[in-house]
C-alpha cells in the first residue's frame, strides 16, 4: 500500500518581493491622498493631529470654494478636454484610416513623422508654441490651450492597429452596397475600434485635466484658466499656509477624476486591455 504525500508549495522569494513591493509602491501613492482627505474634512487644528475623536467639517470646501471662481475654472476645464477629445477623435480617425487602408505616395515617410512626434516632448516646444499663438491672436483663449494637441500621434498610431486588424471583406461587402469611404469609416471602423476610443479618451481627459505648465503660458485671465493653474494661483496667493483650505480645494479639482475611475473602474482596465494599452 502506497501513500501519496502531497508536496508542500515551494518557497517563492520573487514571489514575496513582488508582493511587498507592490504594497509598499501602494502605501507611497495613498498616504498624501489620504492625508489630504483628513485635513479637508477637519479643522485646521488637526492638520498634524490624527486624533480619531476630531471633529468633522465641510467649512473648508465652502472657504475653498468661495475664495476662488472654482466654478468658472471647471467650466474651462470642461471645454478644454471636450474640445480636444473631439478635435482628436476626429483628426486622429482620418488619419488612421488613411494610414491602415489607402496607398498613396509618402506614405511610410509620413507616418514614420508621425511617430517621431511620440519622442519629442511637449515641453520643448513651448515656445514655438506661444510664439505662434500669438501670430495667430489667440493668446489667453481656452483654442490655446488645445489647439496644440489636436493632432496625436499616440491615437493616430494606435488607431492604426486597430483599423488594420479589420477585415477588409468588410470593406469590399459595404463598398458594394454604395458606402462611401466616410461612410464606411462611421460605420464599419469607428464602431469596432469603440474600446481603443474609450481607452484613449481616458488617457486624453485625464492628461489635459492635469495639463498645467502650458496652460499656465498661455493664460492670463479668469475667464481662460483651467483648474489645475487656477488651483495653484489660490494655493499660493490666496489662502497663505492653511493646509486644510489647500487641500479642500485640491479635493475639489481632483474629484471628478477619482469619483470617475471608483465608478468606471472595471470599464477603464477592460477598454485598456481589448486596446492593448501598455
Amino acid at each position: 500500500m502506497t501513500t501519496h504525500v502531497r508536496p508542500h508549495s515551494a518557497f517563492q522569494p520573487d514571489r514575496l518581493l513582488f508582493v511587498i513591493g507592490a504594497w509598499l509602491l501602494a502605501l507611497i501613492w495613498i498616504l498624501p491622498l489620504a492625508y489630504a482627505i483628513w485635513t479637508a474634512f477637519h479643522p485646521s487644528a488637526y492638520e498634524t493631529r490624527f486624533t480619531l475623536l476630531a471633529p468633522l467639517t465641510l467649512e473648508n470646501f465652502q472657504r475653498a470654494w468661495n475664495a476662488a471662481p472654482f466654478a468658472r475654472y471647471f467650466l474651462n476645464t470642461i471645454l478644454l478636454v471636450t474640445m480636444v477629445l473631439t478635435a482628436q477623435i476626429v483628426l486622429c480617425s482620418l488619419a488612421a484610416f488613411a494610414f491602415a487602408r489607402f496607398e498613396f505616395p509618402g506614405k511610410n515617410i509620413l507616418f514614420a513623422l508621425v511617430l517621431i512626434q511620440l519622442l519629442v516632448m511637449p515641453d520643448v516646444l513651448l515656445v514655438r508654441n506661444y510664439a505662434t499663438m500669438r501670430t495667430l491672436g489667440l493668446v489667453d483663449t481656452i483654442l490655446a490651450i488645445g489647439l496644440p494637441y489636436f493632432a496625436s500621434g499616440f491615437a493616430i498610431f494606435l488607431l492604426r492597429q486597430t483599423f488594420k486588424t479589420i477585415p477588409r471583406e468588410l470593406d469590399d461587402a459595404a463598398r458594394v452596397e454604395g458606402c462611401s469611404w466616410l461612410g464606411l469609416l462611421w460605420r464599419v471602423y469607428i464602431p469596432l475600434a469603440r474600446p481603443t476610443m474609450l481607452a484613449f479618451g481616458l488617457v486624453s481627459v485625464s492628461h489635459h485635466w492635469n495639463n498645467f505648465i502650458w496652460p499656465l503660458i498661455i493664460t492670463s485671465s479668469v475667464e481662460t484658466r483651467p483648474l489645475t493653474v487656477g488651483l495653484s494661483i489660490f494655493a499660493t496667493t490666496d489662502s497663505g499656509i492653511e493646509w486644510s483650505i489647500i487641500t479642500a480645494a485640491t479635493l475639489i479639482t481632483s474629484a471628478p477624476l477619482l469619483i470617475g475611475f471608483l465608478l468606471f473602474q472595471r470599464q477603464f482596465v477592460q477598454s485598456f486591455m481589448r486596446a492593448g494599452v501598455k
